[in-house]
C-alpha cells in the first residue's frame, strides 16, 4: 500500500503541472519555482509533513519535497543558529543532493556529447 500511496500522490502532483503547461501560459520554470514554492510554504504552515508521513516518496521526491527539506532545513537552521540558519540552514539540508546533481550532471556532460536539434 505505501507504494501505491506513493504512485497516486506523485502522479497527482504531475497531473496537476501537465495541466498548468497544457492550459496556461506557465513556463516549466514557473512551474518549477511554484511547486518548490508551495513545498517551502505548505511546510512553515504545517501541513506538508503530515503528507510525507502519508505518502512517503510521492511527497519527498518530487519539486514540492525539495521545498519541504528546504523549509525543514531551515526551521532545524534558526534553532541551532538563530538568525544565521535562515540562510545555512536550506543549504545544509540539501547539499548532499545538490552535491550529487552537480557531480552527476557533469559526469555525465564528460562521458556523452551533446547534440543539436
Amino acid at each position: 500500500m505505501p507504494y501505491l500511496n506513493a504512485f497516486l500522490f506523485g502522479g497527482f502532483l504531475c497531473a496537476i503541472a501537465q495541466l498548468l503547461i497544457d492550459f496556461t501560459k506557465m513556463t516549466p520554470a514557473r512551474i518549477l519555482v511554484l511547486y518548490v514554492s508551495a513545498g517551502v510554504i505548505l511546510t512553515f504552515l504545517g501541513l506538508y509533513n503530515p503528507l510525507v508521513e502519508i505518502f512517503g516518496a510521492g511527497a519527498t521526491v518530487p519539486l514540492t519535497g525539495f521545498g519541504n527539506a528546504l523549509a525543514n532545513g531551515v526551521i532545524k537552521g534558526i534553532g541551532e543558529k538563530g538568525l544565521l540558519g535562515v540562510i545555512s540552514g536550506g543549504l545544509t539540508a540539501c547539499a548532499a543532493g545538490i552535491s550529487a546533481a552537480i557531480f552527476f550532471g557533469y559526469l555525465f556532460a564528460l562521458i556523452f556529447s551533446s547534440k543539436e536539434k
